[in-house]
C-alpha cells in the first residue's frame, strides 16, 4: 500500500480510475475488518481521492457551455454555464 500512498499518483488519476478507488476504499470501511492503523491511511487517501474527483467535476462544469438564443429563438452563439461554487 505504500506505493498507492503517493499524492501524486492521484492527481495523474482519471475520474473513473478514482471513483473506482474511492469505491473500493469504502467498501473495505465499511466490511469493518481493517486494523485501526491502515484504516486511517485509506481513510486519509479516500478523502484525497474525494477532492480529485471534485476538483475533476468542478473543471469539467466549467467547459459545459450552454446555447443562447436571438430574439427570434435561433441559435446565436455560446455563453459559459454558470458554477456555483
Amino acid at each position: 500500500m505504500a506505493e498507492k500512498n503517493k499524492a501524486g499518483d492521484i492527481a495523474k488519476m482519471s475520474f473513473e480510475a478514482a471513483m473506482q478507488e474511492l469505491e473500493q476504499i469504502v467498501a473495505k470501511l465499511e466490511k469493518g475488518d481493517v486494523e485501526l492503523e491502515e484504516s486511517i491511511a485509506i481513510y486519509e487517501r479516500g478523502e484525497a481521492l474525494r477532492a480529485h474527483c471534485d476538483a475533476l467535476l468542478k473543471k469539467a462544469e466549467a467547459k459545459v457551455e450552454k446555447i443562447t438564443l436571438d430574439a427570434e429563438g435561433q441559435p446565436a452563439g455560446m455563453e459559459p454555464l454558470d458554477v456555483d461554487d
